[in-house]
């Protein structure tokens, strides 16, 4: 593949990262148990209020692992258009986030509460964010570092 297009500036990524945060549905969810097993899902999610809100059940291995470790990698895209999100992780019942629940709602047309009790939701915040469109534009990709924006 050639490279054509020149490499966005840091403020022009941090608006496409947020922009995609917006409208995207799905989000890869990568966790880890304590053994070190890894585990990477697809999920729904809506941004809302400066944080990633997702809901599974508590039950399974995403659930257990995102409750116990606390942290998480948020991946939107593919190879070409790539955007990681490190963050901690709250777990939340569906009825003490209703706002986010009702964002959810809204976003996918899904309401995990009316699905069982075994559903909870979690709020990713975000400590880590990096975006990239190809190898040249490698440099730069960091655009958050402990939690704070780098532009």
């Amino acid at each position: 593949m050639k490279i054509t297009n020149p490499a966005r500036s840091p403020e022009r990524r941090r608006h496409d990262v947020l922009a995609r945060l917006e409208r995207e549905t799905d989000v890869w969810v990568a966790t880890a148990d304590d053994d070190g097993l890894p585990c990477l899902v697809p999920l729904w999610f809506v941004w809302h209020a400066d944080a990633v809100w997702l809901s599974t059940r508590i039950t399974n291995p995403t659930g257990r692992n995102l409750r116990d470790g606390g942290r998480a990698r948020l991946a939107l895209g593919d190879t070409q258009d790539v955007v990681l999100l490190d963050g901690e992780v709250t777990v939340f019942a569906p009825a003490d986030v209703p706002e986010a629940a009702g964002a959810l709602r809204a976003k996918t047309g899904w309401d995990p509460g009316g699905d069982g009790p075994s559903y909870a939701f979690f709020r990713i915040r975000p400590y880590a964010v990096q975006a990239w469109h190809g190898t040249h534009e490698l440099r730069g990709r960091q655009l958050m570092r402990d939690g704070v924006w780098a532009v």
